[in-house]
C-alpha cells in the first residue's frame, strides 16, 4: 500500500533519536541495572490537589464533549497567569487549550506556515521540531548556537539567515537541550527583526517556571510583538503533569480563531476533567511546585560539581530546565558512541547531542529526573566511562 509524503517528512533523525531510550527501557525490562536519564519526564508525582480536582470532576459527570477552544475557566486562569508572569495584556479569547505544548507547536505551525516557507530555529533544537515544521512543508533554517557561547542565539546570526521566504522564528527559552535562557537585550533585538521583516515569533516557554538564574522574558510582552507572537506553554514540566497532556497557545485573536478551527477537526477539545484539574493547578497555592523547582536546581548543581574535576568531560551549567549538557569531546568519541558505551558498559541512558543538531556534536544531554543518590551514581558512572577512554588514549 502507498503512504503520503507526510510520512517521510515526520520521520528521520528526530524519531531515531529515541532509539537509545527505547533500548534502555528494553534492558530495564530484562532486569538490568539502568539509570534512565534520556527523557524529560519528572520523577515527581502530580500534586495531590490536582489529582483530586480531576477525580471530583469525573465524579460530577464531566465526561462529555468539552468546549473546543478550552473551558472558559481554564482560559481565564491561563490568561491571568500570562498577565502576572509577563505583564502582557491577555484575554481568555486569546487562549487555545490543546493536548500539550507539542500539539500546540504543531497546530501553530499548521496555521502560520505554507509549503516552501522558511522558519528559523536555533540549533541544537528539540528533536521533534524539524518534523513538526516539515509536516506542513516548511523548511527549517537552523541557526547554529555553540557551547562556547552558552548555546545562546545571537541576533546577528538570525538576521543573516532571513530571506524573502522567511515566515517565522521559533525559539524556546529556557532552551532544550541546553537550559540556556535569553536575556532581555537579545529578545529586544530579535523583536526588532521580527517587526522589520514581518515575521511570526513562536515562543516555546515550557521551561519558564524552571528558571534558576536570570530573568524570564516572554517576548510577546515587548512593544509591537503581541500581534505577531504565539506563546506556547504547558503544565507538563512545572507541575509534573506530562501524562495529562494539557498545554496552550496565547496568540492574537486572528490566530486563535484559526487554532480553534484546527482543533475542531483534530482534537475536538481536551477532556473536561483534565481541564478542571488544570484550573486547580493554576489557581491553587501548591508548595510542591517550589519544592520540585528547588530539587531540579540542587540536582543541576550536583551534576556540575560531581563532574567538575573529571578528566575528559565538562558539564555546562544551565540557567534553567531539567537537563544538563556535558561536553565529552576530549574522550575522542562521538556523542552517540559515548552514549552507547555508557549504556552498554555502565548502565546509564542519555541522549547524544547530535540528536538535537550538529552544533551539539560532542555533547550528551542528561535529564535531572532521578533523586540525589541515583543521580550521583550516574555521575560516577559517567566519570568512570570517560576515565577509561582517557586512559586508553594514554596507552595507545
Amino acid at each position: 500500500m502507498r503512504f503520503s509524503d507526510l510520512t517521510q517528512r515526520i520521520a528521520g533523525d528526530g524519531a531515531a533519536a529515541w532509539d537509545i531510550h527505547y533500548r534502555a527501557l528494553a534492558m530495564m525490562e530484562q532486569g538490568k541495572d539502568i539509570l534512565l536519564l534520556s527523557v524529560g519526564d519528572p520523577d515527581f508525582d502530580t500534586p495531590q490537589p490536582i489529582v483530586q480536582g480531576a477525580i471530583d470532576s469525573l465524579l460530577s459527570g464531566n465526561t462529555h464533549y468539552a468546549e473546543v477552544r478550552g473551558k472558559r475557566a481554564l482560559r481565564e486562569a491561563i490568561a491571568k497567569r500570562q498577565r502576572q508572569r509577563s505583564g502582557q495584556l491577555v484575554s481568555a479569547d486569546q487562549v487555545t487549550v490543546l493536548a500539550g505544548a507539542q500539539c500546540a507547536l504543531f497546530s501553530v505551525a499548521q496555521c502560520v506556515l505554507n509549503p516552501g516557507d522558511e522558519v528559523i530555529v536555533a540549533e541544537p533544537m528539540y528533536v521533534t521540531y524539524e518534523a513538526v515544521f516539515g509536516a506542513c512543508g516548511a523548511k527549517v533554517v537552523p541557526v547554529p548556537v555553540r557551547s562556547e557561547n552558552g548555546f545562546r542565539v545571537l541576533p546577528q546570526d538570525v538576521a543573516a539567515r532571513i530571506t524573502p521566504r522567511t515566515r517565522a522564528l521559533a525559539l524556546n527559552s529556557p532552551h532544550n537541550p541546553s537550559g540556556a535562557s535569553l536575556p532581555r537585550s537579545t529578545w529586544e533585538a530579535l523583536a526588532e527583526l521580527c517587526i522589520a521583516h514581518d515575521l511570526w515569533l513562536i515562543s516555546d516557554e515550557v521551561y519558564s517556571e524552571l528558571l534558576f538564574d536570570g530573568e524570564h522574558v516572554s517576548p510577546a510582552s515587548l512593544p509591537g510583538m503581541a500581534e505577531r507572537t504565539a506563546t506556547l506553554n504547558s503544565l507538563s514540566k512545572s507541575h509534573a503533569m506530562t501524562g495529562w497532556r494539557v498545554g496552550w497557545v496565547v496568540a492574537p485573536l486572528s490566530l486563535s480563531a484559526h487554532l480553534e478551527n484546527l482543533a475542531l477537526c483534530m482534537l475536538y477539545g481536551s477532556p473536561d476533567f483534565i481541564q478542571d484539574a488544570a484550573v486547580v493547578a493554576l489557581e491553587s497555592h501548591l508548595p510542591e511546585l517550589e519544592a520540585m523547582r528547588e530539587a531540579y536546581r540542587q540536582r543541576r548543581d550536583l551534576v556540575c560539581e560531581s563532574l567538575a574535576d573529571c578528566p575528559g568531560v565538562r558539564a555546562l551549567k544551565p540557567d534553567g530546565g531539567m537537563f544538563v549538557m556535558v561536553d565529552i569531546r576530549e574522550t575522542g568519541l562521538s556523542a552517540q558512541a559515548f552514549a552507547d558505551r555508557l549504556l552498554d558498559r555502565h548502565g546509564v541512558s542519555v541522549l547524544a547531542g547530535e540528536a538535537f543538531g550538529p552544533s551539539a556534536a560532542g555533547h550528551i544531554r542528561l535529564g535531572l529526573v532521578v533523586g540525589t543518590a541515583p543521580l550521583r551514581d550516574a555521575c560516577q558512572r559517567i566519570a568512570r566511562c570517560a576515565r577509561e577512554l582517557m586512559e586508553a588514549q594514554v596507552d595507545a
